[in-house]
């Protein structure tokens, strides 16, 4: 089995970052990509990445097969919610397995939602999507987006043997594309992509991260 590196492992916060100070950019703007709402907030600040970020999606969507696109679910999430998520699911886990120490549920939570002070979606460098149709109708991918290890009997992760052939299929186009476009996938999920995060440089072998938290206008 594949070993994987959670967000939580120590060696992830370890990456220092050199902070490039690259803004933020709305993923909406010139409507090159399909925008999904099912995480809309008031300020809109989910449909924001750094600019280098969203610059790399749309290579990465001329990369894919004709007649098939990116939907966007969700990029840029404040620091406040993203604690909130984390919270959250690491309750839920301790409800139901109250033997776990502390670092035992850590490292469980952050297979789903990344610890706050590490988040790539807090500096602006995750995305989280799926592909569509010409239609815009989803594709299979196994699972619904941010389903998570409980819910789908672990088939949210990326290189997961319980799902269909079709759906292995289109898991391989999309990553294929964001990886050729220099995004890294987090292998618990299969829609979470990142760029110059920590967890990019851990993955890539740099020095640094580019991006660190950043605030939202």
């Amino acid at each position: 089995m594949m070993t994987i590196t959670l967000m939580s492992d120590p060696i992830v916060a370890a990456i220092p970052v050199q902070e490039c100070k690259e803004p933020l950019a709305d993923v909406r703007q010139g409507g090159a990509l399909l925008v999904d709402d099912r995480r809309r907030d008031e300020t809109g600040a989910f449909a924001h990445l750094r600019a280098g970020v969203l610059e790399r999606l749309l290579h990465a969507q001329s990369l894919l097969p004709g007649g098939l696109r990116l939907l966007f679910v969700e990029g840029y999430r404040p620091l406040s919610l993203q604690r909130e998520y984390f919270d959250r699911y690491a309750n839920e886990l301790r409800v139901s397995n109250p033997e776990w120490p502390p670092a035992q549920l850590r490292a469980a939570a952050s297979r789903y939602v990344s610890p706050p002070e590490i988040a790539p979606h807090s500096a602006g460098a995750a995305v989280d999507l799926t592909l569509v149709d010409a239609d815009a109708v989803e594709l299979d991918m196994g699972t619904a987006v941010n389903a998570n290890p409980e819910v789908s009997a672990g088939a949210c992760y990326t290189r997961a043997d319980n799902i269909s052939p079709p759906a292995r299929s289109n898991r391989d186009i999309l990553v294929a594309a964001l990886s050729s476009a220099g995004l890294v996938n987090y292998s618990t999920e299969w829609w979470h992509f990142s760029y110059g995060d920590r967890y990019w440089a851990l993955m890539k072998g740099q020095k640094a991260a580019l991006y660190g938290p950043v605030e939202h206008p």
